[in-house]
């Protein structure tokens, strides 16, 4: 088995910086590069970016919905992706956000993580708000296989605002008890001195003191949504992820896929650049 996903992550940022380019086949952005609104634009456009990401940054991160919309097709286009960004050597994290119960998850899990599946990703990210360990089978594959899980936490949306920063009995909120729970698993799996390979998800425009979390341990990836077209730039990774800094991967997309197919590569690098003097002045 090659190294786990944690470790994986960690050499990819130091490698190539904190940059996960999405890759969202949204309908206007499939329109704006000239491309039909179907599975063959979205595979198109997959592969496009797929391209221009190969040597720029470490990660991709797919949005599963932006595929699936198009039914079986749209399944045969993300393959096509997923397959052709991991043979190039790129992190791959599925954006699909599952999280059921059971055999359920257990499914949901083997689609995503098992190796050679049709659907094979680096990473997935899934819903612990069913509870954590509703997610048992997941992260028992996930590390059977040296992948990743990005457990959602503390997200930027305000509609989850409410249940994420509800207090427990405890006293602690619910995104810092999904947080400390995951930890848990991590400092049970991972060497001394690894990242955890089950990340969360917490946003860039998240308040962590207003979100009642703090610095973790041991640490793990994070995945950040929120950079880009949602209005954080590279100059705030360190101011809002504070300790946590190094662990952070921006993930952009509209913010970089709006450059167009012409443009993508030159977006990529300017972005890079950016958050380069950002981490390391």
């Amino acid at each position: 088995m090659s190294a786990r996903f944690g470790e994986r992550v960690r050499a990819a940022l130091r490698a190539r910086g904190p940059l996960c380019v999405g890759i969202d086949p949204h309908a206007a952005l499939l329109e704006a590069w000239e491309l039909p609104v179907d599975a063959r634009g979205a595979r198109e456009f997959g592969l496009r970016t797929v391209e221009a990401a190969v040597g720029r940054v470490g990660l991709v991160k797919p949005q599963v919905s932006f595929f699936e919309r198009f039914g079986s097709a749209g399944f045969g286009a993300l393959e096509d992706v997923l397959a052709a960004a991991r043979a190039a050597g790129l992190l791959v994290i599925a954006d699909a956000k599952r999280g059921d119960i059971g055999s359920t998850m257990d499914a949901y899990a083997a689609a995503w993580l098992t190796p050679d599946s049709p659907l094979e990703a680096d990473a997935l990210t899934v819903n612990p708000y069913l509870g954590v360990g509703a997610l048992a089978g997941a992260f028992d594959l996930a590390s059977q296989h040296g992948k990743g899980l990005f457990v959602l936490a503390s997200t930027s949306n305000p509609e989850a605002t409410a249940l994420q920063r509800s207090v427990s009995a405890s006293g602690a909120t619910v995104a810092s008890e999904v947080i400390s729970e995951v930890s848990v698993r991590n400092a049970g799996v991972s060497a001394p001195g690894e990242w955890g390979s089950f990340g969360f998800v917490i946003g860039a425009t998240v308040d962590w003191d207003a979100a009642g979390i703090a610095p973790f341990s041991p640490p793990a990836p994070i995945l950040a949504p929120g950079f880009g077209a949602q209005g954080a730039e590279p100059s705030d990774l360190r101011p809002r992820y504070g300790a946590m800094a190094d662990a952070v991967i921006a993930a952009e997309s509209r913010s970089i896929l709006s450059a167009g197919p012409d443009g993508l590569a030159a977006a990529i690098d300017a972005r890079v650049a950016e958050y380069r003097e950002a981490v390391h002045g």
